[in-house]
C-alpha cells in the first residue's frame, strides 16, 4: 500500500487569487527554451532570452487555443517583411474618418475580450480533461488498521541524488 503525506494538505490560500492571473507553466517553458538555446558558455543566456520570449509568445497553446501573442494583441503575429507589405495595403484601405475609426476600434477591445473569455474556457476545458485522465489512473486504495505502507515524499523530487530513494517506510497504520 502506498500514500502520499500531501494528498490530505489544504492551501489555505486558494481562493484569495483571481484563476486568470495565474500561469504555472510560463516560467518553466521560458527556462527550457533559453536552456536549448545557450552552449556550454551560459554567460550567454541574456542574448538569448528575447528569442527565447518571442519563441513563447507567438507558439500555439493548446489549454488557451491560440497564441499568447493573439489574447494580448487580438491578431496573429507577423514577420517584418508581411508587415511591410500589408502596411502598404493598410495605407490604401485607411479610414480617417474618427468617429468611424472610434466604433471600428471599440468592436475591436470587444472582440479582444470575447477572445480572451474563449481562451479562458479553453483553459478551464483543458485542465478539466487532463484532471479527469489523471483520476482515471488513479486507483481508490481502502486502508485499514494494521495495514503496512510505504510514504512517498514528494519534496525530494527537487532536491534528490541519483541513488536517493522517495520512498520512506513501511510503516503500520494505527489510526483511519
Amino acid at each position: 500500500m502506498v500514500a502520499d503525506h500531501l494528498s490530505r494538505l489544504e492551501n489555505p490560500h486558494q481562493n484569495m487569487l483571481d484563476p486568470k492571473e495565474i500561469n504555472e507553466s510560463f516560467p518553466l517553458e521560458t527556462l527550457n527554451l533559453v536552456s536549448t538555446r545557450v552552449s556550454e558558455n551560459h554567460a550567454s543566456w541574456s542574448d538569448k532570452l528575447d528569442d527565447s520570449l518571442w519563441a513563447f509568445r507567438t507558439a500555439y497553446k493548446t489549454p488557451i487555443g491560440c497564441t499568447p501573442y493573439k489574447l494580448v494583441y487580438e491578431k496573429a503575429c507577423h514577420l517584418p517583411v508581411e508587415l511591410e507589405h500589408k502596411a502598404c495595403w493598410a495605407l490604401k484601405h485607411a479610414n480617417f474618418d474618427l468617429k468611424t475609426a472610434g466604433d471600428h476600434r471599440k468592436v475591436q477591445i470587444n472582440e479582444l475580450n470575447e477572445i480572451r473569455d474563449q481562451a479562458y474556457e479553453n483553459s478551464l476545458n483543458y485542465k478539466e480533461k487532463t484532471k479527469r485522465l489523471h483520476e482515471s489512473q488513479i486507483k481508490d486504495r481502502g486502508f485499514n488498521i494494521g495495514d503496512r505502507v510505504l510514504l512517498f515524499n514528494s519534496r525530494l523530487k527537487i532536491f534528490s541524488g541519483k541513488l536517493k530513494s522517495r520512498w520512506s517506510g513501511p510503516f503500520t497504520i494505527s489510526q483511519i
